[in-house]
């Protein structure tokens, strides 16, 4: 039998029949029985819909319900955000506070026309002159020339404030203008006068700065007494920092009259800064704008955007509180600004407690000088002795050996009186403001706190052929405590005295209330001072660390 014949189909017959077998519903195999579990089917199974149509969820929609949800789980699982968010809120208030409106480029004042007494005024036709020719950061307010000519004219009042002027902002609101600093990215230049380190050491000064890196600069080392070994100063400058434990990346030595060290500070300021604004930082009249004058005046031989800054710089005065605001310099040619900022008032310092006028006096004009108590040619002891330096310091030797001498160092303006203690109250009430000053003149004392701190001193000593210790008065100077100082004309009594080689002399301090007295290693000073000054023994893991000092 004949196999039946083959169908033969057209090309468009197959294709046809080509898309109804791929449109056909596939059947579907049922799940094993093994295989099948109600959880699973639950979990596998579609999400119902959240809508047809128009009311269906658009895909941003659910983004931003999934960006919800996950800060909600957030917030759950880290309640220290709302720390974090805390934060943030200080940092941009704080930065808020960063001076924008045109300022006083002698002191910082923001510039004003309406009250001619308060800092920062100018006349309106000036002030209108210049601001049509966009020249305002040229002009200097009406303090600033009077304190330029010698006038004493305080602006600064309350808590470490100084009487003798009309008091226009307080020592905590100048503080508060530096309170962005710390959420700032800057380069800190930290001042500390070598005359009074203790008194205006800041050491509190991570409070301004924060977590930026900060260079110490130690001033006025040109005051310092005749054939001072500057290398002992430096080692003991930095032995200092490390008691403090204040994180720095190098000490510089420094005087802005001489530009001795200058320019070191600049070399280390231009490797440092990375474009970062840097600021000059210290206590009230640490000589900030000394320094900067010297940093341009040092600048402007390479520099011409420093050569210029020096038509407009700020003014140096003697006066606590000139600077009321952070002053603005353009100094540097490759990006990044120079900032003056306002002195840090100390409460503890001599300066909080005198008046305006008597403030020159407490500012040593040149070298320093040692002044002792006994003098070698005299063989008077001390103990039952009294001294007084001016109207500001007295100390009554209650205790000390036959030749036990106190070496005053400090202005030369605050003449030195010794009496017998038995008579010094009387002594002190009859000669303050006279005799004994400052305070200077009857009007003066009549306002005047007294000497109401004392702090009983026992001074041990280990070694007789070297400094005791020294007595640090914040904000006027230091008296070096040598138990065996003046010469002796018995060779026996004196040998016989430093073989005994160790003792405690008693000494009662009096100041006003609340300048601060410190009792520090001696600060070693003079042409004797290299040969009883020892240099701190470290291993090199601890000189590594150690901040390097540089002259």
């Amino acid at each position: 039998m004949a196999a039946p014949p083959l169908l033969s189909l057209s090309q468009s017959q197959s294709q046809r029949l080509l898309f109804l077998s791929l449109s056909l519903p596939r059947p579907q195999l049922a799940p094993k029985p093994s295989s099948f579990s109600p959880a699973r089917a639950a979990s596998t199974a579609p999400p119902p819909p959240e809508g047809a149509g128009p009311a269906a969820p658009s895909r941003g929609d659910r983004f931003l319900g999934t960006q919800l949800a996950a800060e909600a789980t957030a917030r759950v699982l880290a309640p220290e955000d709302a720390e974090r968010r805390r934060r943030r809120r200080e940092k941009r208030k704080a930065l808020a506070r960063k001076p924008s409106a045109a300022a006083c480029y002698g002191c910082g004042a923001p510039l004003q026309t309406a009250d001619e007494a308060a800092p920062g005024y100018v006349h309106p036709a000036t002030y209108d002159l210049k601001k049509r020719h966009h020249q305002l950061r040229t002009v200097l307010c009406g303090r600033c020339k009077l304190l330029s000519h010698g006038h004493m004219i305080t602006a600064v009042g309350g808590h470490g404030g100084y009487p003798g002027g009309k008091q226009f902002v307080s020592a905590d609101q100048l503080r508060d203008k530096l309170s962005y600093l710390r959420h700032d990215k800057a380069l800190i230049i930290k001042l500390v006068d070598i005359v009074d380190f203790n008194g205006s050491f800041l050491a509190r000064v991570r409070d301004f700065a924060g977590a930026n890196p900060i260079i110490l600069v130690i001033t006025k080392v040109d005051l310092l007494p005749r054939d001072t070994d500057l290398n002992c100063i430096g080692d003991w400058v930095v032995e200092a920092v490390v008691k403090k434990k204040l994180n720095v990346l190098s000490v510089h030595l420094t005087s802005s009259k001489s530009l001795v060290g200058v320019t070191g500070v600049i070399s280390e300021i231009q490797q440092e800064k990375k474009g970062r604004d840097v600021y000059i930082l210290g206590s009230a009249n640490v000589g900030k704008s000394a320094f900067i004058s010297a940093m341009l005046r040092t600048m402007a031989y390479k520099d011409p955007v420093a050569a210029a800054a020096q038509k407009y710089k700020p003014i140096q005065s003697s006066v606590p509180g000139t600077t009321l605001g952070p002053i603005q310099i353009e100094a540097f040619l490759g990006g990044g600004k120079l900032y003056d900022t306002p002195g840090v008032h100390l409460h503890h310092r001599q300066a909080a407690v005198i008046h305006a006028d008597d403030l020159p006096s407490l500012a040593p004009q040149s070298r320093l000088r040692a002044r002792c108590f006994p003098a070698n040619d005299t063989d008077v002891g001390l103990s039952g002795n009294s001294l007084f330096w001016g109207g500001l310091v007295r100390i009554d030797v209650v205790k000390a050996l036959p030749r036990t001498r106190l070496t005053f160092y400090g202005p030369k303006k605050l003449k030195i009186n010794m009496v017998p203690t038995t008579e010094a109250d009387e002594f002190y009430e009859r000669e303050v403001g006279v005799t004994l000053t400052p305070p200077a003149g009857k009007e003066k004392v009549e306002g005047w706190v007294g000497l109401q701190g004392v702090r009983e001193l026992q001074i041990k000593y280990e070694e007789s052929n070297r400094p005791a210790c020294d007595i640090a008065i914040s904000g006027l100077g230091w008296i070096a405590v040598e138990p065996l100082g003046v010469p002796s004309s018995n060779p026996d009594e004196s040998a016989e005295e430093e073989d005994n080689g160790s003792g405690e002399l008693h000494l009662r301090v009096h100041v006003p209330k609340p300048v601060e007295i410190f009792v520090r290693p001696t600060l070693p000073v003079g042409k004797a001072a290299s040969q009883w000054y020892r240099y701190q023994e470290l291993t090199e893991e601890e000189e590594e660390l150690r901040p390097k000092w540089h002259y």
